[in-house]
């Protein structure tokens, strides 16, 4: 670790020059998958239009609607595309707090990071989405028609793509906190019934209002947390000297 402290305005200027390297690995993506635009668009309403029951569609409202829908495709596109880049950047971000031999976790962490990230999407669109979306259009019947529009079910289903991605790292977080030695399989453990409230309520305020959706956030979540829990303990170590004279003090 650095011994000299930086000011706050080198801080600033860091924080700056990797978020725009991180806005330019997602403009690159951006550009890349526009070409695809179409193709991603209809794979991402594959779990809907199953659902659908016969002689439901989806529409859009406003003439640009269809043309700025294909472009935040493209733009989430983008954003998967530079996960890898962006989790690199965070990475050296926080590296100056790290000690020499912490900051060798670079690769481990981006690789790890990335992979957690697109199961969290993969989950939410492979379970979630099918299960939640039939439940939802259940109540489509009689004279009540489901006719979703475009940029509406976009919205939709791309914050719950990145819900997932993002609470899906939480076993790759621990681990390097663990790892490091800022977070320990005891603190977890004690902490448990706090972070079984904090997991209800952001499956609560992420999903949408129904109990079925609800639960597919909360039950892989508190998985995830009870996982992370057991890989803290394989691999955490007191980061230094000190840490390890309060421990045997408590």
């Amino acid at each position: 670790m650095d011994d000299p402290k930086l000011p706050i305005t080198d801080h600033l200027s860091e924080l700056r020059s990797r978020l725009i390297k991180s806005l330019l690995a997602v403009a690159a993506g951006f550009a890349l998958s526009y070409g695809f635009s179409e193709q991603i668009f209809r794979f991402l309403i594959k779990p809907l239009v199953k659902a659908m029951p016969p002689g439901s569609h989806l529409i859009y409202t406003a003439l640009p609607e269809a043309f700025v829908t294909y472009l935040k495709v493209s733009f989430f596109a983008g954003l998967i595309l530079a996960a890898p880049v962006i989790f690199y950047q965070l990475w050296k971000f926080v590296m100056p707090g790290l000690y020499d031999k912490e900051r060798r976790y670079v690769m481990p962490f981006v690789l790890m990071a990335t992979f957690f990230f697109l199961l969290g999407a993969s989950f939410a669109f492979f379970v979630v989405f099918p299960f939640g979306f039939k439940f939802l259009l259940g109540y489509a019947s009689g004279d009540i028609y489901a006719m979703p529009k475009l940029n509406e079910y976009l919205s939709f289903t791309v914050t719950l793509l990145l819900a997932f991605g993002t609470i899906f790292e939480l076993p790759v977080i621990i681990f390097f906190l663990a790892k490091i030695g800022i977070v320990s399989p005891q603190f977890l453990r004690k902490q448990r019934r706090y972070a079984i409230l904090a997991i209800a309520v952001v499956a609560a305020v992420l999903t949408p209002p129904d109990p079925v959706s609800m639960m597919l956030m909360m039950v892989p979540l508190l998985v995830l947390y009870e996982f992370s829990v057991w890989v803290a303990g394989l691999v955490w170590k007191p980061r230094n000297t000190e840490t390890q004279q309060k421990l045997k003090d408590q």
